[in-house]
């Protein structure tokens, strides 16, 4: 069965979750796979804010649900399914940062200058002028979130890409809401500096 993505806020969906997640502790695979299916659209668009890369994102989003069911008996019911998932999502988007900062990589900025994150064709027409520009606040605003704290982009992509509350954030990266404010205001105040030039 297909689920739409949605947030445990709905006490319906919440109670879903409840059983389905009883019934994968007990070692139904199905179960697991429906919750799975619920879920895996927003964990892919989370997972790309992250890694900016399809064929990345899909990795980082089936190595948090492989980790989910290899420790779904440890979920102890305290927040929803989808709470207590996203907080392993996170931690393992986070943990590929950590592993690609430490790389010798290409940056964002340069991989969206070759083409290599829009698919671009190299013989394709040239962008209408008004676009150029529009590629360029783009590329300012990608290579600034590259350029962020760990901490700030990942409660930048959260609030603004995902739509959570400053409690929801708070809970997912295990900190004080006014700690997750101070992310996010520092996280825009960058973001605003990087597009000066084109106020």
């Amino acid at each position: 069965m297909w689920y739409n993505p949605v947030m445990n806020g709905n006490p319906s969906v919440k109670a879903a979750d409840e059983e389905l997640v009883a019934l994968a502790k007990n070692g139904d695979t199905k179960a697991f796979e429906e919750l799975v299916d619920r879920y895996k659209q927003k964990a892919y668009h989370i997972a790309f804010d992250f890694a900016r890369d399809r064929e990345e994102a899909k990795d980082l989003s089936q190595d948090a649900f492989l980790k989910a069911y290899m420790n779904i008996k440890k979920f102890d019911g305290r927040s929803g399914f989808y709470t207590w998932f996203y907080r392993i999502l996170v931690n393992v988007c986070l943990d590929y940062r950590r592993r690609k900062q430490r790389a010798p990589v290409e940056s964002y900025e340069e991989k969206l200058e070759s083409g290599a994150r829009l698919n671009q064709d190299p013989n394709a027409v040239p962008l209408p002028e008004q676009l150029v520009t529009a590629g360029q606040v783009s590329r300012k605003i990608g290579a600034a979130l590259e350029a962020l704290p760990p901490k700030q982009r990942t409660a930048f992509i959260l609030r603004n890409h995902e739509g959570l509350s400053i409690r929801e954030i708070a809970q997912m990266m295990q900190t004080a809401e006014g700690t997750v404010k101070v992310h996010l205001h520092r996280a825009v105040a960058a973001l605003r500096q990087s597009l000066a030039e084109f106020a």
